[in-house]
């Protein structure tokens, strides 16, 4: 079964960019329709951003137009661009098909703050 490690949070002035990365054990091409999650303290994890294997994307309105997301199949990699972070988006973030039916990894800690 696939297995996720997450990567590339960080601490980050608010106005400041991120970028995380999504490494899968195994293919990733068979996932149809991946998703970045994030998880912020005292609140449920929520489904932020989608991208299907031919390419939609979808995103949750509060990261329209600041987060993009995008996947490499060959190196079994989703990525998630994040720019003009705000202090709202300090969380867990973790990946998972959209469903998030598969074992979750361990998460990548994003915190916004000056």
């Amino acid at each position: 079964q696939v297995q996720f490690v997450e990567s590339g949070g960080g601490l980050v002035q608010p106005g400041g960019s991120l970028r995380l990365s999504c490494l899968a054990s195994g293919s990733i091409f068979s996932i149809y329709v991946m998703g970045w999650y994030r998880q912020a303290p005292g609140k449920q994890r929520e489904l932020v951003a989608t991208i299907a294997d031919f390419g939609i994307k979808k995103y949750v309105d509060s990261v329209k137009g600041r987060f993009t997301i995008s996947r490499d199949n060959a190196k079994n990699t989703m990525y998630l661009q994040m720019n003009s972070l705000k202090p709202d988006d300090t969380a867990v973030y973790y990946c998972n098909n959209e469903k998030a039916t598969m074992p979750w990894g361990q998460g990548t800690q994003v915190t916004v703050s000056s």
